[in-house]
């Protein structure tokens, strides 16, 4: 007997971690559009120097003679962007546990393309760039922009197979992976050890938390938010405390998936044998077999999967967002746009996404496959292969956040490596899904 109105369609479905990953991606993918636009429209409106002004506001905190003052924009770059580096670290760590990552056969395709996708764009970069006040951004058209590229992928629909959409996930995290590493060893300019100390002996504390079997996330919070304001004074990028404190949350469950299983059916016969009210009031005794229920739920689960699937939406929904608003407004002077783009940081950035890109990931994909070193994702073609490859070309949030890095002291060179990177990333985008949709075929 029916007692409420009928739940909604999507909550009917039972959908698996992956399809919530790649719905969150979409999302992502989707507001970061027009987040984008948005950002474009009001720094080529008359509201540009109110959208300047608003995101240089200071913001404080003051506990007695300490002071932490930064900007809005610095408090979404090194605060807001730690959580989207820790969702990083998290699927990080699930692709090397459980996915694609974890069985080496399935993962070399995607490694090896990722490492191309990496190394070609970053070359070609410097070839353009090399002896310029623009050689240090080279790191900027390494990065491929995780939301926008799956988003591509799955307007696609049944047109490509669901391992392509797999190898790309897999690619853009090995991707993320190497955009991090980058970032904390080439872009870090003065570290200071004593605050990277303290960093450590956080890292380690969550460790031992981990080690000592604690599954509440409140302890695991409070470490970790001093190891990220450990981090932002030593010198290091303070995101990189994101993906530090996701390596320590635990991914084990505390009760086995078969003890869950068998405990779970006991209780639910216990359950079933009190009598029901008229009123369809329960029993006292099922509401506290309904809580240990729950608590067995908790148990069979993991921390990382929960913090995984909890932050998702708000990261798709805040951070992004904020992060695009922030960032992607560039003021253009139509008039000299060609100049700017002909500039060598704007050409290299543009060589390197669509050119060193194709050849990274296509090109070292089919030299992996013909020496079978590697193996096609099931029944997919080169063909479609080359059309992620473009797909990867879409740099945007990473190559955004690196260039605010590279270039922190030239506002002309930022300037021009966000034009390279908008239109890169555009062209990109929409080759590689018209190649998809419609010169590409499965094997």
């Amino acid at each position: 007997m029916k007692l409420y109105a009928p739940w909604e369609k999507a909550f009917k479905r039972v959908a698996t971690p992956f399809e919530h990953f790649i719905h969150a991606q979409t999302t992502t993918g989707i507001i970061l559009m027009g987040m984008t636009l948005l950002a474009l429209l009001l720094a080529n409106s008359p509201l540009t120097e109110n959208y300047a002004h608003f995101f240089h506001t200071k913001i404080d905190f003051n506990v007695g003679s300490w002071e932490l003052s930064h900007t809005l924009h610095h408090w979404i770059n090194d605060g807001l962007m730690a959580i989207f580096f820790f969702i990083i670290g998290l699927e990080i760590k699930r692709e090397i546990l459980v996915g694609e990552l974890s069985n080496i056969k399935v993962a070399m395709l995607p490694i090896l393309a990722a490492i191309g996708g990496m190394v070609f764009p970053a070359l070609i970069y410097l070839g353009i760039n090399a002896g310029t006040q623009g050689a240090g951004g080279w790191g900027i058209p390494m990065a491929t922009d995780i939301a926008f590229a799956i988003s591509a992928l799955v307007l696609l629909g049944k047109r490509v197979p669901t391992a392509l959409v797999t190898f790309l996930i897999a690619l853009a995290i090995v991707d993320d992976l190497g955009a991090v590493l980058v970032i904390a060893l080439f872009y870090t300019e003065q570290i200071h050890i004593l605050p990277l100390a303290l960093a450590g002996g956080a890292f380690l504390v969550m460790v031992a938390l981990n080690r000592f079997g604690i599954h509440m996330i409140l302890p695991y919070f409070i470490v970790g938010l001093f190891m990220w304001f450990f981090m932002l004074e030593s010198g290091v990028h303070a995101t990189i405390a994101g993906v530090i404190a996701a390596m320590a949350i635990p991914s084990k469950p505390k009760e086995a998936p078969v003890d869950f299983t068998r405990d779970t059916r006991n209780l639910l016969d216990e359950y079933d044998s009190y009598p029901v009210a008229t009123d369809h009031m329960m029993h006292e005794q099922q509401k506290a077999i309904l809580l240990n229920i729950t608590d067995r739920i908790d148990a069979v689960g993991t921390p990382a999967a929960r913090l995984e699937h909890d932050l998702h939406l708000p990261v798709a929904l805040i951070v992004i967002p904020l992060f695009a608003l922030a960032n992607a407004g560039i003021s253009i002077n139509f008039s000299s746009i060609g100049t700017t783009i002909m500039e060598p940081v704007s050409i290299g950035i543009i060589a390197g996404l669509i050119l060193g890109k194709v050849l990274g990931i296509f090109g070292v994909a089919w030299l992996a496959i013909k020496l079978k070193i590697a193996i096609l994702p099931e029944e997919s073609s080169m063909q479609q292969i080359f059309g992620v490859a473009f797909l990867g070309g879409i740099g945007f949030t990473m190559s955004i956040f690196v260039a605010d890095l590279a270039f922190v002291h030239s506002p002309e060179l930022i300037f021009q490596a966000k034009v390279g990177i908008l239109v890169a990333s555009l062209f990109a985008g929409l080759f590689g899904y018209f190649w998809l949709r419609f010169v590409a075929k499965s094997y």
